[in-house]
């Protein structure tokens, strides 16, 4: 996705590094720009953008450990990953994780997951589908 992209998402982050290193990690983005404010990371699905939270809000956020999960946000994000059982296991490394319920949709099976500040996304593996297209 070479130049601006037409469509993504930005997230809010007290911590842009480390949500960067679980988004980048879990799946497989790399990053376009950065600056301590903004961090700009793709794959052949979507551009995320990661930006700090502005002071003086940011002292108003608390990140626990584990996280509180933020499930009352009026937005989820989704995302497709290789496997579920693989990305339970990683996202478990990097300070988040995924929930125990799984649904299943036309094509693909789907479970909640949560970043290491405790926003809520939602992660689908493809079944019998090759790439999900």
């Amino acid at each position: 996705m070479p130049g601006p992209a037409r469509a993504g998402a930005l997230i809010y982050a007290r911590d842009p590094g480390l949500l960067s290193h679980f988004y980048r990690t879990l799946l497989q983005m790399e990053i376009r720009s950065q600056s301590d404010e903004l961090i700009v990371q793709e794959n052949a699905d979507i551009q995320l953008l990661l930006h700090a939270i502005p002071a003086p809000y940011a002292e108003q956020v608390v990140i626990t450990t584990p996280p509180q999960l933020r499930e009352q946000g009026a937005i989820k994000l989704f995302f497709t990953v290789p496997s579920l059982a693989w990305a339970e296991a990683k996202a478990a490394d990097l300070g988040g994780g995924l929930l125990p319920q799984q649904w299943s949709g036309p094509g693909f099976v789907v479970r909640n997951a949560f970043d290491p500040e405790g926003n809520i996304l939602q992660l689908r593996e493809f079944i019998g589908v090759p790439d999900g297209r």
